[in-house]
């Protein structure tokens, strides 16, 4: 691949000119097809221009980095080109080091720093050199899709590992133990709970607030879901979409649509709740 092509998305236009630049010296054959400031933006574009690599800034308005690359792992389309490689940029402190390096994960520091862009982008080179280009063929012999399920599934295991320590840069570690309750209203606003987690049987991120839902009722709180994450048991509760955290326990079942999509049905609740891409993993055995 002489001329990948790359997406920058980084919401402070100097920045994104300086790693722009960096880029073109340290990878001349690389092809920024687009530079935007925004999430939603880099998931748009992204789709429409299909760059092999993704430059994701952490934090921007609106839909962020993280939020982005969610989106982009269940929206691409794996049929006609591998997922791209994906690296974070991230302001430089000392907890967000760490938490990339203890992963070996690529991430961009800001203001741009030559020489770790330079590793940066000799693990990059390797990492599509690595890929195999698309087999173009009118008919896959039988069993052909099982390498690729298993390339697909290496790609979304790097995604997960970098979403993980970007979201640990992205915010102080927890001290303390886990939730026992949770300040909440309800859905008027007029009465405020403190509700027993034993209760929750899943959060889910709607615009400003977190839903809160037990068997009976629904509650509302402010406080953003990736905020809360880290607060919760991780083996109690089990992130499965961008915006949905749900109890394990209460999983009653797991469906598959005809799309490939599943969906998790939960004790005491009558909704479907979708399952990423990211998470499908959970239930494989299921």
């Amino acid at each position: 691949m002489m001329n990948p092509k790359a997406l920058i998305a980084e919401d402070e236009p100097l920045l994104a000119q300086a790693l722009r630049a960096e880029l073109a010296k340290a990878w001349p054959e690389l092809d920024v097809v687009a530079s935007v400031g925004d999430g939603a933006s880099a998931v748009r574009e992204a789709l429409r221009l299909m760059p092999q690599l993704l430059f994701l800034d952490i934090r921007m308005p609106g839909l962020d980095g993280l939020g982005a690359a969610a989106e982009l792992a269940d929206a691409w389309p794996v049929d006609e080109a591998p997922m791209p490689q994906l690296v974070f940029v991230t302001a430089y402190d000392e907890y967000a080091a760490r938490a990339f390096d203890a992963q070996a994960i690529d991430y961009v520091l800001k203001p741009v720093q030559p020489d770790r862009l330079r590793r940066t982008v000799a693990r990059l080179r390797q990492a599509l050199a690595a890929q195999e280009p698309p087999m173009a063929a009118p008919r896959e012999p039988a069993g052909a899709g099982a390498p690729a399920a298993e390339a697909l599934e290496q790609t979304l295991a790097q995604w997960r590992q970098l979403l993980a320590a970007a979201g640990g840069a992205s915010a102080a570690p927890l001290q303390g133990a886990p939730l026992r309750f949770i300040t909440a209203s309800d859905a008027g606003g007029t009465t405020v709970r403190m509700v027993p987690m034993d209760e929750v049987l899943y959060f889910e991120a709607a615009d400003k607030y977190v839903r809160v839902l037990t068997a009976n009722q629904e509650y509302l709180i402010r406080t953003p879901l990736k905020q809360l994450l880290p607060q919760l048991d991780a083996e109690v509760f089990w992130q499965v979409h961008r915006a949905i955290v749900v109890r394990s326990s209460a999983i009653e079942a797991v469906q598959r649509d005809e799309s490939g999509k599943q969906q998790l049905t939960l004790r005491g609740r009558s909704e479907k709740i979708p399952v990423s891409r990211l998470y499908a993993h959970l239930f494989r055995a299921m």
